[in-house]
C-alpha cells in the first residue's frame, strides 16, 4: 500500500454553513473539521476523489494520517465520516489531532486468522463473530492498524473474549480497563453448523428409540 494513501492535501476554509458545504460538494470537495489538543478547531476542505480512494483501504480508518494544511503537515486520525445514504459520496469528515506522547483512544479492526486451520471449523463448526473492531488506548507510535484473533486452537462451543486477545506492546483494551466480567466482551464463538447440530439431535433420537 502506498504511503500516499495516508497523506492528504487540505486547505483551511472560511466560508462556513450548509450552503457553503453544498457548494463544496458540487465542486467535488469534502468539507471537514480538525479538532483536538489545545488548538482551536479548524474547518477544512479536501479533494473528494482522493479521499474517496483512500477510504477504500481499511487502514485509512486506523492509521495516523498526515494532513498537509496549506503546506503545514498535521498528524490526525479519522474520528467520524458521514456518507451519502445511497450515492458513493463522502459528505463530511471529522479528524482528531494527534499529539506526540499523548495517549489516544480509537477503534481498530479485528483480523480473524487461521480459521482454515481450526480443527473445530474443519469438523463443521462455524465462527460467529460478535464484534469486528475493538476500542483501544495507546500512544500514537504504538497504534496498530489491526488486531489479530488467532482461531487455530479455538474449540467447538468455545468463546474468545477480549481478555484472550494478544494485544501489541503498549496497547490496551478500553473495555477491559473498566474492570469486571461485564466488560470482558465476547469476540467470536465457534458453534456447530445448524445442519450438523440437527444431525446430532436426529442420531440421539434414533439411539433412544433403539434402546427402547
Amino acid at each position: 500500500m502506498s504511503d500516499g494513501i495516508f497523506t492528504l492535501e487540505a486547505a483551511i476554509r472560511t466560508d462556513l454553513g450548509k450552503g457553503a458545504s453544498r457548494r463544496l460538494r458540487h465542486a467535488d470537495k469534502v468539507p471537514a473539521i480538525l479538532y483536538g489538543g489545545e488548538e482551536a478547531p479548524v474547518a477544512l476542505t479536501l479533494d473528494h476523489n482522493k479521499v474517496n480512494n483512500a477510504a477504500d483501504f481499511e487502514a485509512f480508518y486506523s492509521h495516523v494520517l498526515t494532513l498537509n494544511i496549506d503546506g503545514k503537515p498535521v498528524e490526525a486520525l479519522v474520528k467520524d465520516m458521514q456518507r451519502h445514504p445511497y450515492k458513493p459520496k463522502i459528505m463530511h469528515i471529522d479528524f482528531q489531532r494527534i499529539i506526540a506522547g499523548e495517549e489516544l483512544h480509537t477503534s481498530v479492526p479485528l483480523h480473524f486468522v487461521n480459521e482454515e486451520q481450526s480443527a473445530a471449523i474443519k469438523a463443521g463448526g462455524i465462527a460467529e463473530h460478535h464484534v469486528n473492531e475493538i476500542e483501544i488506548s495507546c500512544l500514537p507510535k504504538d497504534l496498530p492498524e489491526f488486531v489479530e484473533v488467532d482461531m487455530a486452537n479455538v474449540d467447538m462451543d468455545h468463546t474468545v473474549h477480549l481478555s484472550d486477545l494478544t494485544l501489541p506492546a503498549g496497547v490496551s483494551s478500553v473495555e477491559l480497563t473498566k474492570g469486571g466480567e461485564a466488560h470482558d466482551l465476547a469476540v467470536v464463538t465457534v458453534k456447530p453448523a445448524p445442519k450438523a447440530a440437527e444431525a446430532e439431535e436426529s442420531e440421539g433420537d434414533e439411539e433412544g428409540t433403539t434402546e427402547e
